[in-house]
């Protein structure tokens, strides 16, 4: 008979693509794996791995076996929703992950509600950027992951995920209060062609998106600073090393000497719960969703500014 964690590691091997990246996956070694994977050609009767310049591919049994597995990974975990839905108790642990400023302007609400509401339930929460957090509901790593894309630039879910809508987050140029533009009712990106930027590192979603949207203007960006985190993008917009876009949802207090201004043209950040549809019904994960659903629709909207207000100046 197959053994189910082998089956496992084969199928973190198929997704991943290499060996450490199971490794990683699975928050084992790679010397497990790949004991797990002898194991598992012993069993079979077949060689499921070769050699591949300094790596590993799948063989032609390898990646049938792989499609066997994921289906019966897929099986298991719905039964484990259908046998959590049939004894209907919110209890157990729940592995909730966030982008950092939905992390910060959800998680609290939405742990305080799930507190008082379902006591035996056990919620763990994460950082996670969007991308990194979709591969980690994926993987089992996490079971919910709150995600973001922009009105002009999608992030592609796989299938497989279900997905809700929490909120719609608008955003504002910050700048030095000194800026020529910071008295401004409101202002366009191309308004700040001339201006260095202060960005999200490269390679995450909204670098992309940023680079994206500026190039879409004609404008080639000038990108001085790279910062992962709002506060800190915020303190070299107070110091005067350029400007940033300054999502309201999770953004807290904002530093003496930063002017913010809304941005003219539509432009929101979607901020969408994703978890594996052989998951929808286990109670925790319904739990979480709803949570998550009451939180965003108390977030002023759109997403800190008040209903119908402007964004604050400073």
């Amino acid at each position: 008979m197959l053994n189910l964690e082998r089956l496992r590691t084969l199928d973190a091997l198929a997704r991943h693509g290499s060996v450490s990246g199971a490794a990683d996956g699975l928050h084992v070694t790679t010397s497990a794996v790949s004991q797990q994977m002898s194991k598992l050609e012993r069993e079979v009767g077949q060689q499921l791995l070769a050699r591949n310049g300094r790596g590993v591919r799948l063989t032609d049994a390898g990646r049938l076996l792989a499609g066997h597995a994921a289906t019966i990974l897929s099986q298991v975990a719905l039964a484990q929703s259908d046998i959590e839905a049939q004894r209907g108790e919110v209890v157990g642990e729940v592995r909730l992950a966030a982008f950092p400023t939905a992390a910060r302007g959800l998680f609290p609400a939405v742990l305080t509600a799930l507190r008082a509401d379902h006591p035996e339930l056990r919620p763990r929460t994460a950082e996670l950027e969007p991308e990194a957090g979709i591969r980690a509901v994926l993987r089992g790593d996490v079971d919910l992951a709150v995600v973001l894309d922009w009105s002009n630039k999608r992030l592609p879910v796989p299938g497989g995920l279900a997905t809700a809508r929490l909120l719609d987050d608008a955003p504002d140029i910050a700048m030095p209060a000194g800026h020529p533009l910071a008295d401004r009712a409101e202002v366009g990106l191309e308004d700040f062609a001339d201006d260095d930027w202060v960005s999200w590192p490269e390679g995450e979603f909204c670098h992309e998106w940023l680079m994206f949207t500026l190039r879409s203007k004609g404008i080639e960006p000038r990108i001085a600073h790279l910062a992962g985190e709002h506060h800190t993008q915020l303190a070299l917009i107070a110091a005067g090393f350029g400007v940033c876009v300054a999502p309201r949802l999770g953004r807290g207090p904002v530093p003496d000497g930063v002017s913010l201004v809304p941005v003219r043209e539509t432009m929101r950040r979607h901020v969408h719960a994703v978890w594996r549809t052989d998951a929808d019904r286990r109670p925790s994960v319904r739990a979480a969703v709803d949570a998550l659903r009451a939180a965003g629709r108390a977030v002023p909207g759109p997403a800190g500014a008040g209903p119908g207000a402007p964004a604050p100046r400073s």
